[in-house]
């Protein structure tokens, strides 16, 4: 009788999905192996269950009535049991988690301990759309698997090197000391392109890079020397770009204006900042980027435009933070997927003497650069569930060194 390889399960649970992923380690060469992913949407209204293969492939198929929907135990005990049926030479050694706010103590990933878990609950405020729902899965698990072990990585994480000029609003100290400054996100991700320049061109990764996380969420991020020197997500996931339903960069002033002449509370903005803004909100017609590039309707078109003028704008204004640009690179849902989008952004940057190959941009190539560009550009696939699949298998093997 054969044993069973080590799979380690990855979960990133938001506030009606949670989605996961199986990696299978290869110790001799350290190599990750995909083996399967999908998502349970849906939850709270009428959840369903999707996975595909690594060769996406539909594995399988569930839903629920409402009344189970709701319950997250239920959902992540059929997630498990699947996973436990399906990769039948697999057995799960460890859990990843993607956690969006390790606030300013938590710079790595970290081991699950009870100490851990009451530490992101108190980090709730600074994230209350999203820790919750981060944190609910990892409690299950502790509560009805204690043996096995977790490891929570942060998107905040890669930021922590940023200088206090970059991190530091223009507020009262005493607010900047409980916390009230500029974290970041989509660190998983920024980390694992970054990753892969390192291992790609070594020569730009020890420069200075902006990276353009562009999807339904976007931001952009300086990084110098593999390291987080600035970034346009701040203090929420509300800064920066216009995103799908976020509306990225807004005057504070604006929200003055609303509590005091539209009497508007905190609900109601919160919902307005967070849900009917960004390309949803100036289109009046869909969160959706494909959506917008078809549509006619001018309210698309302006849609599109503003969020390329606006990240073009965000690029400038890292490459200011860094003493210049060395690459740029594009990355997530839009990012990857779009060219007419990466080229309107460059098209806005000629000024900086960075040029697109329209053919090889066309096709989605690794390099998208013009011969004669002054600045490479370049399309990375991002992969967040591979960064904490890796940092899981990190953290379990230093903490194996230790015992």
């Amino acid at each position: 009788m054969t044993s069973k390889q080590s799979a380690y399960l990855v979960l990133n649970a938001g506030s009606s999905s949670l989605k996961f992923s199986a990696f299978r380690h290869h110790p001799h060469n350290d190599a990750l192996e995909t083996l399967l992913s999908g998502q349970i949407s849906g939850i709270g209204s009428r959840a369903r269950f999707e996975a595909k293969g690594a060769d996406r492939r539909p594995l399988g198929e569930h839903s629920w009535d409402d009344k189970d929907s709701a319950c997250r135990d239920t959902l992540l005990q059929y997630v498990l049991n699947w996973i436990n049926a399906t990769l039948v030479d697999d057995e799960i050694a460890a859990v990843g988690h993607r956690v969006v706010h390790g606030g300013l103590a938590i710079s790595r990933p970290m081991p699950v301990s009870p100490a851990l878990i009451d530490e992101l609950d108190g980090l709730i405020p600074l994230a209350p759309l999203h820790q919750p729902h981060n944190v609910a899965p990892i409690r299950i698990l502790a509560k009805n698997f204690p043996a096995l072990p977790q490891v929570a990585c942060f998107d905040t994480a890669f930021h922590s090197t940023q200088p206090p000029l970059a991190r530091n609003f223009a507020l009262p100290q005493a607010l900047t000391d409980e916390g009230v400054c500029s974290y970041g996100f989509h660190g998983l991700s920024y980390e694992y392109v970054t990753a892969h320049l390192v291992e790609s061109r070594p020569d730009l990764a020890e420069g200075r890079v902006v990276i353009c996380h562009l999807g339904n969420g976007s931001s952009l991020c300086a990084v110098k020397a593999g390291k987080s020197m600035d970034t346009t997500m701040g203090f929420s996931v509300l800064d920066g770009v216009p995103m799908g339903t976020r509306t990225g960069s807004l005057d504070p002033g604006v929200i003055l204006y609303l509590m005091r002449e539209k009497q508007m509370g905190l609900e109601a903005l919160e919902d307005l900042l967070y849900r009917q803004s960004g390309l949803l909100g100036v289109s009046g017609l869909s969160n959706d980027m494909k959506v917008l590039q078809e549509s006619a309707e001018p309210a698309a078109k302006q849609a599109v435009e503003m969020f390329c003028f606006r990240v073009a704008k965000e690029v400038a204004a890292l490459a200011a933070s860094m003493g210049g640009i060395d690459a740029l690179v594009f990355t997530a849902g839009i990012g990857e997927n779009s060219p007419e989008i990466r080229a309107a952004v460059v098209e806005r940057l000629a000024w900086l003497g960075i040029k697109l190959n329209a053919e090889a941009n066309g096709r989605k190539a690794y390099d998208i650069s013009a011969s004669d560009t002054q600045i490479p550009v370049f399309v990375i696939p991002t992969n967040e569930e591979m960064m904490i699949a890796k940092h899981t298998i990190n953290v379990l093997g230093q903490l194996a060194g230790h015992a």
